[in-house]
């Protein structure tokens, strides 16, 4: 079965609904191959297949939504249609029950409409619905409405739904198991998880604004063990004198579920991930299985090196779909105190604790977790249920999720990303990749606090606006905004370029007011998002050393250089905060359709 949903937006937040439903809506025309299971007047179980479609229209506009403005009453035309040539079993619904400040009915005045219309429909015919709702809050709402379908014998005794469906191979594992193209393959070796392997296998997912790869699957409750493409940042595992996971900086910034962690910008996270999932992150300095003597419940986690070494064939690791071209920490401790494994390129290396190396997070997707569209490669990745927009027009930015891609400027480097609502109500952004033009950071090798009368500042809030970004958007773009410049030294924790302990939520004085700033060290989507190579650009953060009188940057590797001059030259990823009324007109967030917006 099939969980639709809907989000209706009543006073700034977004309420999810979900109904148990046959078939997934995706946009306004559907096409599906479904089983009919039925009886015959014997008894008998029949099994048969077809192909079912409909057409959804309101208000003569091919659409699944009814978009009612607040404090107002919206009559609404909808008409289904059998374009089959067969009779065709149709079930209507409303996705999810209403709000309590929303009243819809049938134009009959029922005030609480039943959970779904049956209707069968003769090929070539439709049937005509008018719908009234009220919005008694003051934001936009949408409500979506979902069919199911099937063939109609009208001499058969079936239940009281009429048919019995389901659709084949939905879950993660299902798709998974079924198959991940030439490029890859199943290893079922591993009694407690079977491992996707190969160079390129379709295991890629798009999720909560982020490109992930699927591991291996747990064969005791099918949940899929993911780890994202890229860098998502770049942290050190831990500062103080340990390289356990648990009690960790790596772990506290995986598993933070304010708006500075990984885990509380993943979008509805608890419908999607195992938040129980248990990480095997024993010291070891073998690439088997390693045993289960150190294991740490939390929600996020790492790969650890078996699992890495388990994503190739054989013993070389350059053909493994898990290398990005780029630095990324591992679960693994080689020794208690000093030194981890990390994937150097396409190769195991040891780094201590204290380097700040790329992180590409990990979960594991819940086995009900369903795949709708998509077909596993990286410009068609899988799109799970509930995390499947489409039709945003009119919604607000700021209700949006971490990672996903907007439209932003005039130039020809207008890909943008959604980093957090680090500031209530406003949207910060960055650049996707460093824009086309290097700057030096400072006046002087002491000029290490960012402004907006430094080189970079100036630079930023002059040149970069008129040229790059353009008055409209400029409009968008909120004036005065707090950028943290707290010093995070050698060793230290990544909280501190924000609050004044490793610990604690006291927030730092060393700070500066302006409309573009840059990423702090340890911030999401402070990261790299494309293969390291001889064109890569270094970048700033706006993160300092004092005692060494540097400014951090991100490496072409994804790692941070703890070396950079303010005088140096090096890239930009411009970061802005957006304001409230910024609106998306189209697209759906991904790195193929960005959203493009304006302001309401």
């Amino acid at each position: 079965m099939k969980r639709l949903l809907f989000e209706t937006k009543v006073s700034g937040k977004y309420v999810v609904i979900g109904i148990i439903l046959s078939l997934l809506i995706i946009g306004a025309y559907f096409s599906y191959a479904m089983f009919t299971v039925s009886r015959n007047k014997n008894q008998a179980i029949s099994l048969m297949a077809g192909t079912f479609d409909y057409t959804l229209t309101v208000d003569n506009v091919e659409s699944n939504q009814l978009v009612v403005p607040g404090n107002t009453t919206k009559e609404f035309t909808v008409v289904l249609s059998n374009p089959n040539d067969r009779t065709a079993r149709f079930n209507f619904y409303y996705i999810g029950t209403l709000p309590s400040n929303v009243e819809a009915g049938y134009k009959t005045g029922s005030d609480t409409p039943p959970a779904a219309i049956g209707v069968n429909l003769e090929s070539g015919a439709s049937q005509t619905y008018t719908i009234s709702v009220t919005n008694n809050s003051s934001s936009t709402i949408t409500i979506n409405l979902g069919v199911s379908t099937g063939l109609d014998y009208n001499d058969l005794s079936l239940p009281s739904n009429g048919h019995l469906f389901e659709k084949a191979s939905t879950t993660v594992a299902e798709t998974l198991l079924a198959g991940v193209g030439e490029n890859g393959a199943i290893n079922t070796s591993d009694p407690d998880q079977t491992f996707i392997t190969g160079t390129d296998p379709n295991n890629y997912i798009w999720y909560s604004g982020k490109l992930w790869r699927a591991v291996s699957i747990d064969p005791s409750d099918n949940s899929v063990k993911l780890v994202t493409q890229w860098n998502i940042s770049s942290i050190p595992y831990n500062p103080e004198n340990s390289t356990a996971f648990e009690g960790s900086s790596m772990e506290a910034w995986l598993n933070d579920t304010s708006v500075d962690g990984f885990l509380g910008n993943l979008r509805d996270y608890e419908n999607f991930i195992k938040v129980d999932s248990v990480w095997n992150a024993t010291m070891t300095e073998e690439t088997t299985k390693p045993a289960k003597t150190t294991m740490v419940e939390d929600a996020v986690g790492l790969l650890n090196i078996y699992e890495y070494t388990m994503s190739y064939s054989e013993t070389d690791s350059s053909n493994s779909y898990l290398n990005n071209g780029l630095e990324w920490w591992t679960l693994t401790p080689v020794d208690s105190h000093s030194d981890l494994y990390y994937i150097y390129i396409d190769e195991l290396d040891e780094e201590s604790r204290t380097s700040i190396i790329g992180v590409r997070p990990s979960i594991n997707l819940k086995s009900s977790v369903k795949i709708v569209s998509g077909d596993g490669t990286e410009n068609n990745p899988y799109r799970l249920e509930e995390d499947n927009d489409s039709n945003l027009n009119g919604t607000r930015l700021n209700t949006r999720y971490s990672g996903e891609y907007i439209r932003f400027g005039t130039r020809e480097n207008t890909l943008y990303r959604i980093v957090s609502h680090e500031t209530t109500g406003l949207t910060k952004i960055t650049s996707a990749e460093p824009l086309d033009f290097l700057v030096e950071f400072g006046y002087s090798d002491s000029d290490i606090y960012y402004s907006d009368t430094s080189p970079i500042g100036i630079t930023l809030n002059g040149d970069y606006l008129q040229n790059y970004v353009g008055s409209d958007y400029e409009e968008m773009i909120e004036p005065m905004t707090t950028w943290y410049l707290g010093a995070v030294e050698s060793g230290e924790s990544y909280r501190l370029a924000k609050y004044t302990t490793a610990t604690g939520n006291e927030l730092t004085s060393n700070t500066t007011s302006t409309g573009v700033g840059l990423l702090r060290l340890g911030e999401l989507m402070a990261g790299k998002f494309e293969h390291q190579d001889i064109n890569s650009t270094i970048y700033w953060l706006l993160t300092p050393m004092s005692t060494r009188l540097i400014v951090y940057a991100i490496n072409s590797s994804g790692d941070a250089i703890i070396s950079s001059s303010p005088t140096y030259t090096r890239g930009v990823r411009p970061a802005m905060n957006l304001k409230q009324n910024v609106i998306i007109t189209g697209g759906i967030g991904t790195k193929e359709d960005p959203f493009t917006i304006a302001l309401s």
